[in-house]
Order: structure tokens, then C-alpha cells, then sequence
């Protein structure tokens, strides 16, 4: 007898494409196949202004000068990664410091390295995220699916691991992969936004209900919008699942702060965005020196 496909049921089959059901057999939802970069911390400060109050200015101007002396020694890490501070605007946060490193351990040494600084005794932690760059391989995962379904096998198998594992080296040497997971610092693009997002698990709009195919074809036009940016805007995209409350992390380094104006609402009109994604906090500045940033060390520089 003929084996009919799940994908064959599907076409006579009256489906919710939420709830994956085809003719009563529910379907399972796997996870993309991903790869991993750099972790990312972002962490943002507001100035105790009583407390640089009661230091006085010179003091205050001495704390920042030994705190941006200690960003600097350890903004370019040997094992790669970068650290850089921006002075945020329309928030309650004053200073946004965002770390890149190849390891959690890394991560830890920067923050410390920083936290000895005596200025960070007058500054207070308004908002932290933890993260690691993230290449989302939707198509592939897809395709994968497909394969193991074809030859009797199941997503997870050992001949499904083992491709996966190929494909994902595949693309790891890859240029634009390895951008997307090592993103250098732009020297042309000073400003900088930063906010966190979570796909939703509502009824009727359950992103981790969806089928691969479908999530796959959801990503591909969204990402396509954010490609119109290109030479505008940096995009990185960080993955938080398992490491912070939001599950996503998006970093965006422009040259004309409007263009994340721009880019976000085009990409609330995705399909993606519309029906399944939310959002959290929005913090926007310029690159900066801290002791800039805090109004201590004297006009902000761009």
C-alpha cells in the first residue's frame, strides 16, 4: 500500500495551522536547527546624582576618567569580541554598556573588570540581558524534516543529526553567517538601539505551534524587509531561550537614528510581527565615552 506523507494528509485534510492537527494526528513542532556566536550582555545604568553630588566634580570627573580607561583596556578582547558604552536618550537609563565575548566566562571577567571602577558605586543597574548571537536555520531544519520523513526515519535520528551537523558547519563558513554571529563594531554607524522580543503562545497565534514550513516562510519575508536596511542599519540578532526572561535580544547600530524608526514599523507590517511577536523595552543613544554619557567628562561625543 501506498504511504501517504504527512504533507499529503494535509491537503485533503481540514487543519488549524496553529494547533498542527491532520486528521487527528497531531503533529509535532520542532525547533529550528541553530548556530551560535558570541554571548552578549547589555547592561543599562542610571547616574546616583546625589551620590557624584557629594564626591564633588573633580572627584567625579577622576572616577570617569579611570572608568573609561577601563573600558578601553578591555574593549578589544585577544579571543575576539568588542565593548562599547552609549549614551542613552528618553529613558530612564543614563549609560548603555554592551559586552561581546566568545564565553560566558568571558562576559563575567568584563563586567568585573568595569564593576572596579569606583564610579560604578554611584551608578544603579535600570535593566541587564543575557545572550549569544544566533543564526535561526529555518529552511534547513525544514528540508531536514523532509528528509527524514522521506526515508522513514524521525527529526532527531542519528542520520538527521549528522546532517544537521554538516549543513550547520556548512553555513558557519559562511561570510554572511560569520558576520551575523561575530558582528564587528560599524565605525560609521554611531547610534545604537536595543530591545528584547518573544514570539507569543496565545490561542489562534502560537508561534511554537506553527510547522516548520511555515515558520520557515515567515522568516525568509522577514528577513528580506530588514535586508532593504543593508548600509543603513546593523542588524544583530541575539538568542535568549534558557538565558533571560525575553527570548530574543535586537541590536541595532545605525548612521541616522530615524532609520530604526523606519526598520522597526516596516517589520511590525510583517506577517511575523503582526501576528506573533512581542515586545519589550526600547533604549536608544549614540556611542560614547561613560564618563560623556553621564554628563561628567563634558559634551557628548559622536
Amino acid at each position: 500500500m501506498h504511504r501517504t506523507s504527512r504533507a499529503a494528509q494535509a491537503e485533503g485534510c481540514a487543519a488549524r495551522a496553529d494547533a498542527l492537527t491532520l486528521c487527528g494526528m497531531t503533529v509535532p513542532a520542532h525547533p529550528p536547527e541553530t548556530v551560535e556566536g558570541w554571548y552578549l550582555a547589555h547592561q543599562l545604568y542610571r547616574a546616583d546624582r546625589s551620590a557624584l553630588r557629594a564626591v564633588g566634580d573633580a572627584a567625579s570627573r577622576d572616577m570617569a576618567r579611570n572608568a573609561d580607561a577601563a573600558l578601553a583596556a578591555i574593549a578589544s578582547p585577544a579571543d575576539g569580541g568588542w565593548s562599547v558604552a552609549a549614551a542613552v536618550t528618553g529613558s530612564s537609563a543614563d549609560l548603555m554598556i554592551v559586552h561581546a565575548r566568545a564565553t560566558i566566562e568571558g562576559l563575567h571577567a568584563a563586567q568585573s573588570a568595569l564593576a572596579q571602577s569606583p564610579l560604578f558605586d554611584a551608578l544603579r543597574v535600570e535593566y541587564s540581558f543575557l545572550s549569544v548571537t544566533e543564526a535561526g536555520l529555518y529552511h534547513i531544519t525544514a528540508d531536514l524534516a523532509k528528509e527524514a520523513e522521506d526515508r522513514g526515519g524521525e527529526v532527531g535520528d542519528e542520520a538527521y543529526r549528522q546532517s544537521a551537523a554538516g549543513r550547520a558547519a556548512t553555513e558557519l563558513g559562511t561570510a554572511h553567517i560569520r558576520r551575523r554571529l561575530f558582528p564587528p563594531l560599524p565605525a560609521d554607524m554611531p547610534y545604537v538601539c536595543f530591545y528584547p522580543m518573544s514570539k507569543r503562545r496565545d490561542p489562534g497565534a502560537n508561534w511554537y505551534q506553527l510547522s516548520l514550513d511555515e515558520r520557515s516562510r515567515l522568516m525568509i519575508t522577514h528577513g528580506a524587509t530588514g535586508r532593504r536596511y543593508a548600509g543603513r542599519v546593523q542588524q544583530v540578532i541575539s538568542g535568549a531561550i534558557g538565558l533571560d526572561e525575553w527570548e530574543w535580544g535586537v541590536t541595532l547600530f545605525g548612521k541616522d537614528p530615524l532609520d530604526f524608526k523606519k526598520l522597526v514599523t516596516d517589520m511590525r507590517f510583517d506577517e511575523v510581527s503582526a501576528t506573533y511577536a512581542t515586545f519589550g523595552r526600547f533604549f536608544v543613544g549614540y556611542r560614547s565615552a561613560i564618563g560623556q554619557a553621564l554628563g561628567i567628562g563634558g559634551p557628548v561625543s559622536r
